[in-house]
């Protein structure tokens, strides 16, 4: 039998036999001490001091350029590819375009993984495999073992279901814009540097350079964040915080939120399939998960649209493989103007926040006004490029300057859609944000292969045969056209849409609370998981009390 806990202990009976009479002994267990967050702040991810948080950041930014190299400089040895093992170049695409739809599928299953094990282990698990996949297609026989492993490769990359997690555990939801930003910067900006790299490796170099320099960036960035980046997760850190406090208390009631349960009590299959599902079922589901995400995976597509396509337009002004991959780098000041802009952006909006803490508005809809401003920047670039790709009238500078009007797009819309889904889904942000990524990276894909047949099939049409290049540009500015429009009117209609919204409606009262509160603990892009105590799971109820070491400061 057991009676209340008291002072953190069980008191017990137990009747012992004396010859023939009975002693009743009295005897305390202790009950475990479970470690929180609002008991030891001071060890966890939001008080890391200013430096170390950008020092992780500057390490985040690499992994994610890494992550983004890899699916752009293959593009580079597709021709390489299509001459040695005799396939066409559009079959030699596969390649780039396999590894994008299993990348959208693979940052989606290893999210939970990172929740519950860990960000540091599971984003170096991920680093690892992607390298070693990319060793068989480097030294690949047929083309079978390069698809195959391109394919694994994709599927093992964690992408920014990891990167976006490490932000939110350094960042509570209302402090974490500028992060958010730099982590965006890195995600969008990685994808160029394939291309600008890439056009010297195909002009001097065998094809197989194209995968070697992958692993050598990928090796270096596993080193750098194996040796920068500590553990962030919160359960994580908890963990090993009670294991240290053990050893210098000898105390062996204190334990993590998460130690002593088995993985079937941490990840149930249901849970798991939960967590997996709910990415596509938001996308599908959420009228605002839609739209701005197929708004920002159309965005992102036209940059890998442009790797295939760039060759048609800049071969009017006969451009080789180097001087092609340079043209990139308009883009990235792209990228790079669209990131100065958002900086005061977001100095604006964190203002109007403190300002009006009651306005549901200030709270949501007003992180989309600058989007607002830069996304039609998609379709007036597209149609600038399309009729500027005309070398007998215009300069080859004009279709380059487009091409920065469109990288300011790409960046604004990626920055714009991610932060408004993470403040209007709090807990269910990772989901809503996972849709996103999703939609990013399965339309890069799928548009890979679409994108030089799509060219072709005006080119053979003999109406449209004069002006394919223009006319094939300006149907996907109309498309654009049509998607930023829908965009822009969440910012007109979000409140309406957000309360028809279940997930979203639910987090409505504790967002409005948590914006007038400097204490919250709220929500980011992966919101920390607290998990319930369970007492069939140990012979005492597990107990949550602040723990420190005596003279520990907070």
């Amino acid at each position: 039998m057991s009676s209340p806990i008291t002072n953190n202990l069980t008191h017990a009976s137990r009747a012992q036999q004396h010859g023939n009479s009975f002693e009743i002994a009295t005897y305390e267990i202790a009950s475990p001490t479970i470690l929180t967050e609002v008991s030891n702040p001071e060890i966890l991810g939001y008080a890391f001091s200013t430096w170390k948080k950008w020092k992780i950041l500057i390490v985040v930014f690499l992994v994610q350029c890494s992550m983004n190299f890899n699916t752009s400089l293959y593009s580079n040895g597709q021709k390489g590819i299509s001459k040695e093992f005799g396939v066409s170049e559009q079959d030699a695409r596969s390649g780039a375009g396999l590894f994008l739809v299993l990348y959208a599928f693979g940052c989606e299953l290893w999210a939970p993984w990172s929740e519950e094990i860990g960000r540091w282990i599971i984003l170096q698990l991920s680093l690892f495999l992607v390298n070693l996949a990319a060793i068989p297609v480097a030294i690949g026989p047929n083309f079978a073992t390069i698809l195959a492993f391109r394919c694994l490769g994709g599927l093992f990359s964690a992408g920014g279901s990891i990167t976006l997690g490490i932000v939110a555990d350094m960042y509570r939801a209302n402090d974490q814009q500028y992060a958010v930003a730099f982590v965006v910067l890195a995600s969008v900006g990685g994808s160029i540097f394939g291309p600008i790299i890439g056009g010297f490796v195909e002009e001097h170099l065998a094809w197989r350079w194209s995968i070697w320099l992958q692993i050598l960036v990928g090796l270096v960035v596993q080193l750098l964040h194996a040796f920068i980046v500590p553990e962030t997760r919160t359960t994580s850190l908890l963990n090993a915080h009670a294991e240290k406090l053990r050893k210098q208390t000898g105390n062996d009631n204190i334990v993590g939120p998460s130690e002593g349960e088995s993985w079937r009590e941490r990840l149930p299959p249901k849970k798991v399939m939960q967590i997996w599902i709910r990415p596509f079922k938001m996308f599908v589901t959420e009228p605002i998960v839609l739209a701005l995400s197929l708004l920002s995976g159309f965005s992102d597509a036209l940059i890998f649209m442009g790797f295939q396509s760039f060759r048609l337009v800049y071969g009017l002004w006969n451009f080789g493989p180097p001087a092609l991959g340079l043209t990139f780098i308009a883009i990235g000041l792209g990228y790079l103007l669209a990131y100065a802009t958002f900086i005061g952006a977001i100095r604006k909006n964190i203002k109007m926040r403190q300002r009006k803490p009651d306005s549901e508005f200030a709270m949501f809809e007003s992180r989309l006004w600058w989007m607002c401003y830069t996304a039609p920047c998609l379709p007036i670039g597209l149609v600038l490029f399309a009729w500027f790709s005309d070398s007998l009238t215009f300069h080859w500078i004009l279709p380059v300057i487009a091409t920065a009007i469109i990288g300011v797009a790409n960046f604004a819309i990626y920055m714009g859609t991610i932060d408004y889904m993470v403040a209007a889904y709090g807990e269910y942000s990772a989901s809503a944000t996972g849709g996103n990524g999703f939609a990013r990276d399965l339309l890069a894909g799928v548009l890979t292969w679409a994108a030089i047949p799509y060219y072709e099939a005006f080119k053979s049409n003999p109406d449209t045969a004069m002006f394919h290049l223009q006319i094939a540009n300006t149907v996907l500015a109309a498309v654009a056209f049509l998607l930023v429009a829908a965009a822009m009117s969440i910012y007109f209609c979000g409140k309406n849409l957000r309360h028809k919204s279940k997930m979203a409606e639910r987090l409505h009262d504790d967002a409005s609370t948590s914006s007038r509160s400097s204490h919250r603990q709220g929500a980011g892009v992966y919101p920390h998981h607290t998990p319930q105590s369970s007492s069939s799971t140990s012979p005492a109820p597990r107990t949550t009390v602040p723990c420190r070491l005596a003279g520990q400061q907070r």
